[in-house]
């Protein structure tokens, strides 16, 4: 009987398994993503969206329990105000309708506008305000909500002109004349009082925002209308006083912003109505009490060879007593009597240059927008210029309190960024109330940053690999971790080795706790004494602080703090508890999944977070610092069930240098070990740690879909590659094939139906492969780079940057330039053995491309298509790196999908691959048919 139960169980099993649906390229619609999660600050409700594939958004409002309190179609950009009792959220059009509308030619100012949500969650009532172009809420209180709105037309109909009376006529002129809504003239806001509902409005409104703590809004605008002065104003929101602080006829104002309580504020005004070239920008304070705003810098008063600069930040130290903003050298005048064909029009390019030119014309904005740095003290009115044009970054310290400023240049170094990728800076420590330099420290191959309370500099070295200080009271400098590893062991680049970060200073300065590879550790910034505090190096786990409280500066000292946890040989994570007075470390967590995006609510003890693996989709969790229990509050994708989906497993082999690795074996939920299935092969560096990531079906940009796979028959496999510096093809090789032949020789792989698939610098290693192994039966590059020789001096068109030191020092570890090494670019070149290729290859390189210069991909299928290798090459017009607009993302997973089913699967040859699809039909026919007839 037992055995026929048994049996029974089998079948029954089966018949489940059977019956599930496999994943198609529709499938991808109908699967949900969350985005905006969030808790309120007492912990009682929780927020979040869930997206449709590529359709509208739904926002979902629930009690820790899981209850649902609310909810909304169409809605995202969900926010708590800061008590917690009100819900602000944008609802959207619905999708389906603004495209009818747009395929109907309606112009864009016609298009059905975004509307505003507001949820009173104790009162569970909605309202809703149309036509909303913006909205604001205030940081650290929550009586009210300001939001712009757009410019709504009412349609009248056309009256007979011979009807309409004399007067009418000149009233209607009169109207026509009225001040409109603009981006130039401003736009109305109201002002909402969210108990009570109450609304007032404020007409040409240009810009507007919140104190953060005090409860005044600030808001510029062009004037009520025509006939009416624009200003700069204060609205105190507890007794409703309006205070004028500036006004003037066309002025435009810049950088509006209050300090922290709201008692100082501070803006830039240009009252100049000319079009003079060098704007003259005048500086403001205001402080509560004061009847107007005052003027403390203008273009006379500017130190010598500066400027107020309209492009700089406002802000205020914590404490209240300095102002911080901006001056900028003139700007550079034109001719503007020029007509276009007397203008010169060429790029002089220079070989000692600080920045290539191609970096320069990127950043002309930028650069037309620099300001530096200027403290004002507001006792007294003095000026101190913290960054200069020598030293033109600045790093202020304790919140802008400290007396001291870590300022920096890479300027002497910057021309070596073409080669090195790393640029060394100089530093300086700047008094903030003199300008008198203090320190400097140069040459760093690193970044300084300030302690919190600003007592030190520190950061990491790279050339020597280690962890500085520098006292900047007493000009100490030490060397942490001298002789000890604190940078990553792993490091297979041909650049010196990074370091794995710090947690932060504890309180006062006194501590900073810096990672190695597994643990904490505690370090005297003084001494450079330091204290284990973890022991993860024991079992290979990692420990990781978890920032609970975004507000935070300083861990405490004597205080339990989250960890999060990894193992490196099983991959499981978690989270752990450090006492710290104590010195114990208790497991609170721990398991077979990936934990993450964990927030906890600021005034409560409640907090949420995801779990995930490969099966299993990460819904909101929601828990307390215990974690002893939980609840699942969403259920994002109950559908998954319904289809053969997949497992995912580590597996181990030998590489042909003789180094054990890691690789990830993705298996189809039905999997039968007596059964051989097609596999593809998927990597790119090292990609063992996201054993338990999570893969919803979607339209990847750049590489499989591994659930959508598994579910339709294949296996997959993503192996670890360990390169050695100089030959990163042959890395590859020695890596990735003993890994395949491993799992062949397990028996459930069919050898003759291997493929492989990767992008980017895995599109270069597959290109390197298949000149070498004919073991795949066909293969997908996306973005390859088949000819380092040339690639070498190509430009990251993003950045502007030239891509040497990426072959010299990083990703394609060659170790020097063509001329010191011409043979390691040549044996790391798939052109020069392209003759080899025997293996179909289908290319993706757009024309676009800002990271790998899509002349790469071209270089590699005219030479496939002057040997007549079946080959073929995707370029999604306009696209960069990867293609991003959904109908292209969706395209190229249905070409690619039918590329390895054909060859891998033995379904018919699509039309596309068969003749192409000319250029006459591009965008009208994709070819995606299957040639019935095909015999291949």
């Amino acid at each position: 009987m037992k055995t026929f139960f048994s049996f029974l169980l089998v079948i029954t099993t089966l018949s489940i398994t059977a019956q599930k649906k496999t994943l198609d390229h529709q499938d991808f619609e109908i699967w949900n993503t969350i985005q905006g999660t969030s808790i309120a600050t007492d912990g009682n409700h929780i927020l979040y969206t869930l997206v449709k594939g590529e359709k509208d958004s739904h926002l979902k409002l629930k009690t820790p329990n899981g209850n649902l309190t609310f909810e909304h179609e169409r809605s995202e950009r969900g926010r708590f105000t800061d008590d917690g009792q009100f819900v602000v959220f944008t609802v959207k059009p619905w999708k389906d309708e603004v495209k009818a509308l747009k395929r109907k030619k309606t112009k864009k100012a016609k298009l059905p506008k975004d509307t505003l949500g507001i949820f009173d969650i104790k009162k569970n009532t909605l309202s809703k305000i149309p036509n909303v172009k913006s909205y604001q809420i205030p940081r650290k209180w929550s009586t009210h909500i300001a939001y712009l709105l757009e410019d709504i037309k009412v349609n009248k109909k056309k009256e007979d002109k011979d009807s309409k009376t004399e007067e009418t006529a000149k009233a209607d002129k009169k109207k026509s004349k009225a001040k409109k809504v603009s981006k130039d003239n401003g736009y109305h806001i109201v002002v909402r009082t969210l108990a009570t509902g109450k609304e007032d409005t404020i007409k040409f409104v240009t810009d507007y925002r919140f104190a953060e703590k005090g409860k005044k809004l600030t808001y510029t605008t062009t004037g009520k209308d025509k006939d009416t002065n624009g200003g700069v104003y204060v609205l105190n929101l507890e007794n409703n006083n309006l205070s004028e602080l500036y006004t003037a006829k066309k002025a435009k104002y810049y950088s509006v912003n209050f300090s922290e309580t709201g008692k100082h504020l501070a803006f830039v005004v240009d009252a100049d109505t000319t079009k003079v070239q060098v704007r003259p920008n005048e500086l403001y304070t205001w402080k509560e009490g004061e009847s107007s705003a005052k003027k403390i810098l203008d273009a006379q008063s500017a130190p010598k060879g500066y400027r107020v600069s309209s492009d700089g930040t406002i802000s205020f130290s914590k404490d209240e007593s300095k102002l911080f903003f901006g001056l900028a050298t003139p700007p550079i005048v034109k001719d503007t009597t020029l007509l276009d064909e007397e203008i010169v029009n060429v790029e002089v390019w220079t070989y000692n240059e600080p920045r290539l030119y191609t970096v320069q014309e990127l950043q002309v904005d930028n650069d037309k927008r620099k300001s530096y740095t200027t403290a004002i003290n507001l006792s007294n009115n003095q000026l101190t210029q913290i960054a200069t044009t020598d030293y033109p970054n600045s790093n202020l310290g304790n919140e802008g309190n400290a007396e001291y400023a870590l300022v920096n240049t890479d300027l002497p170094y910057a021309i070596t960024q073409q080669w090195d990728g790393n640029t060394r800076q100089d530093y300086a420590i700047v008094n903030t109330k003199t300008g008198d330099v203090k320190d400097k420290i140069e040459g760093v191959l690193g970044r300084l940053s300030l302690s919190p309370m600003a007592k030190y500099a520190f950061g990491y070295e790279f050339v020597d690999s280690t962890w500085i200080t520098h006292n900047v009271e007493t000009s100490k400098f030490s060397k942490l971790t001298d002789g000890s590893v604190f940078y990553n062991e792993l490091n297979d680049s041909p650049r010196h080795p990074g370091s794995y970060g710090s947690a932060g200073w504890t309180t006062n300065d006194e501590t900073i706790i810096l990672y190695d590879r597994y643990d904490l550790w505690s370090f005297n910034p003084e001494t450079g004494t330091k204290k284990r505090l973890t022991n993860g190096r024991a079992d290979k786990t990692v420990y990781r602080y978890q920032r609970t409280d975004f507000e935070e500066r300083s861990l405490a000292k004597d205080g339990k703090w989250l960890l999060t946890t990894f193992n490196e040989e099983t991959k499981h994570s978690g989270y752990a508890e450090l006492d710290t007075k104590s010195q114990k470390l208790k497991t609170l967590l721990s398991g077979p999944y990936r934990f993450g995006r964990l927030q906890k609510a600021q005034n409560g003890k409640g907090l949420i977070y995801t779990r995930e693996s490969f099966t299993e989709f990460p819904n909101i969790r929601y828990s307390d610092l215990s974690f002893k229990k939980d609840d699942v509050l969403s259920d994002a994708n109950p559908q998954q069930k319904d289809y053969n989906w997949g497992t995912s497993e580590l597996v181990t082999w030998t590489s042909l240098d003789g180094v054990e690795l890691k690789g990830m074996l993705i298996k189809p939920e039905n999997f039968d070990p007596n059964k051989k299935y097609p596999m593809i092969v998927n990597f790119y560096e090292r990609s063992s740690d996201g054993l338990y990531n999570h893969r919803a079906p979607s339209p990847g940009r750049s590489t499989i879909n591994y659930s959508f796979y598994t579910s339709r028959g294949y296996v997959i496999f993503n192996p670890d590659v360990q390169y050695r510096i100089g030959y990163p093809g042959e890395s590859a090789y020695n890596c990735v094939i003993p890994g395949v032949t491993a799992l062949i020789e397990k028996g459930f792989i069919d050898k003759d139906n291997i493929g492989v698939q990767g992008h980017s610098w895995g599109g270069y290693q597959i290109a390197y492969l298949v000149t070498k192994t004919d073991i795949f039966k066909a293969a997908e590059a996306g973005a390859p780079v088949p000819n380092m020789i040339s690639a070498y001096g190509g430009i990251r068109w993003w950045t502007g940057l030239s891509r040497q030191f990426q072959y010299e020092h990083t990703q394609s570890r060659i170790g020097g330039t063509p001329w010191q090494y011409p043979q390691r670019y040549i044996e790391n070149s798939p052109i020069f053995n392209i003759d080899k290729i025997n293996t179909p290859l289908l290319v993706m390189h757009n024309d676009a491309d800002g990271h790998v210069p899509w002349y790469q991909g071209i270089e590699l299928f005219t030479a496939l298509r002057r040997l007549q290798k079946p080959s073929w090459f995707l370029n999604y017009n306009g696209e960069p790196h990867w293609p991003l607009k959904y109908q292209n993302r969706r395209d190229f997973n249905v070409r690619m999908a039918q590329f390895f089913d054909h060859y891998l699967k033995g379904d018919p040859m699509p039309v596309w691959m068969k003749r192409g699809v000319p250029a006459i039909e591009k965008g009208i026919n994709q070819g995606y048919e299957l040639e019935r007839s095909d015999k291949n």
